[in-house]
């Protein structure tokens, strides 16, 4: 087929768009032998945090020993984010032939198929992780969990983070109804790991525990984590489980990473109980070694030095919640003002996702990644107008963005040198300059970081809606 016939059966395949159900991928798997049934797994659903919790635990298991598969969606700026083996991102290479192996499987095969791009790019993440003789797979759902086709497969462990509002038109209107797409991942006594959730969560996740005989546990329940000491860099914890471990570094700012690392802490101590196709020994150094040295793109991270620019998918009302939770905690204390580029799909919730942010902003621009789902820089501004914010900018790209917000930064820093030059003590300026904040999706903040940090592979094979 030749890389650019591979490349465009790739691109081809977002126009199906998105389609839950299982029987594709069920058909998809047994034509490459199954290669989900090589690999012990731990499977990870949610709304918030699923992805951090996902590659905390492939760090620890990495840092043990373990030859490590990690699947997550979607990618910031290259397609080969998406599957990892021991940190390391599949090449542009192997997914062309992958790619071209698969297509020629399904078009020799008795199945009349036509897979979505996210029961192709799941096939491949398994047949690689397959061929690349890995002892354990974690992997993230794509949407929901039940019918999500990651779903297939039979885990050591099912974990489910924080729940809330997204993808209302495919998991339901109700924290209930999208529980129950999320529980979905339960498994015949399988253990459970949740966060703590909603009251109407909570009771969804342990009657499908219930039902499957899978022990559940809790996170303040049955384990929990206090933080001792945080800052822009990460967050010094302790941890109370089956085993009490004390000053723990997480190199991931914020505390929820701090909730994402307790619960993957939990998850490790569980499947290496139950374990009986390795022998599953995590040290404590293999703990420490895996929370220092975990990296994690999109969330609270650091593109740019000078000036500052902090990235952060913040896609729906709970993520903002918790990023302007971050913002309080940590960065206010560091920097003096926060300069916002806010740039939000249009059939998100707009007015949830910009109400804990816009009151924290000096500064507010609103702009638009290139995506035919994004709302318009004009629509943000009007929302922004009726929840009473006027200090805004619009730019139409998110280049023109960023540089309007480097602008108004390099301003505000020789104001500051000008204050610093009059002040008799000069110590009494304890904060930085501004803080440029970039969010509201990971298609914008994905553009920023290309654009910043150079350009990505196949960076446009993103699913579509």
């Amino acid at each position: 087929m030749g890389y650019a016939a591979a490349v465009n059966y790739l691109y081809g395949l977002q126009k199906h768009g998105i389609k839950l159900g299982l029987d594709n991928t069920i058909s998809l798997l047994s034509l490459l032998d199954n290669p989900q049934n090589y690999f012990q797994s731990i499977h990870i659903a949610g709304t918030n945090g699923k992805g951090s919790t996902s590659a905390i635990i492939a760090s620890i298991l990495q840092a043990a020993g373990f030859r490590t598969g990690l699947f997550t969606s979607p990618h910031l700026v290259s397609f080969t984010e998406r599957i990892r083996v021991n940190n390391e991102q599949i090449t542009e290479s192997d997914v062309v032939s992958l790619a071209e192996e698969i297509r020629f499987k399904i078009q020799d095969s008795r199945f009349k198929m036509t897979p979505t791009f996210f029961e192709l790019v799941t096939a491949m993440g398994f047949l690689y992780f397959k061929r690349k003789n890995i002892d354990w797979a974690v992997v993230e759902t794509g949407m929901g969990g039940r019918l999500d086709a990651t779903n297939v497969l039979l885990p050591e462990a099912s974990v489910i983070t924080s729940i809330g509002y997204d993808h209302r038109e495919f998991l339901g209107n109700t924290l209930s109804a999208i529980a129950e797409e999320k529980a979905g991942i339960i498994k015949n006594r399988v253990p459970v790991i949740t966060s703590a959730q909603e009251p109407s969560v909570m009771d969804v996740i342990k009657k499908k525990a219930d039902e499957k005989e899978s022990r559940l546990f809790v996170y303040g329940r049955d384990f929990s984590a206090a933080v001792k000491a945080e800052d822009t860099s990460g967050s010094v914890f302790n941890y109370n489980g089956g085993s009490n471990i004390e000053d723990l570094a997480i190199s991931l700012p914020g505390r929820h990473q701090v909730l994402n690392a307790s619960l993957a802490l939990k998850t490790i101590e569980i499947v290496s109980k139950k374990s009986s196709h390795h022998a599953l020994r995590i040290t404590y150094h293999a703990i420490r070694n895996g929370l220092e040295n975990i990296k994690w793109h999109g969330r609270l991270e650091f593109v740019s030095k000078e000036p500052p620019i902090l990235i952060d998918g913040a896609h729906n009302p709970s993520a903002a919640e918790i990023l302007a939770a971050s913002l309080k905690e940590i960065f206010l204390r560091a920097y003096r003002r926060i300069i916002l580029i806010i740039g939000v799909m249009s059939d998100k919730d707009i007015r949830g996702i910009m109400a804990p942010l816009l009151p924290l902003a000096a500064e507010i621009i609103l702009t638009a990644p290139a995506c035919e789902r994004a709302a318009s820089p004009q629509k943000l501004a009007d929302c922004a107008a009726e929840m009473g914010f006027t200090n805004t900018h619009i730019a139409p790209t998110v280049k023109d963005a960023i540089d309007m917000a480097i602008k108004s930064s390099n301003a505000s820093c020789v104001k500051r040198d000008a204050l610093q030059e009059k002040s008799l003590d000069s110590s009494l300026i304890t904060h930085h300059s501004s803080l440029i904040l970039i969010t509201g999706s990971f298609y914008t903040i994905g553009e920023a970081k290309e654009m910043l940090c150079g350009r990505g592979i196949l960076s446009g094979l993103r699913e579509t809606v």
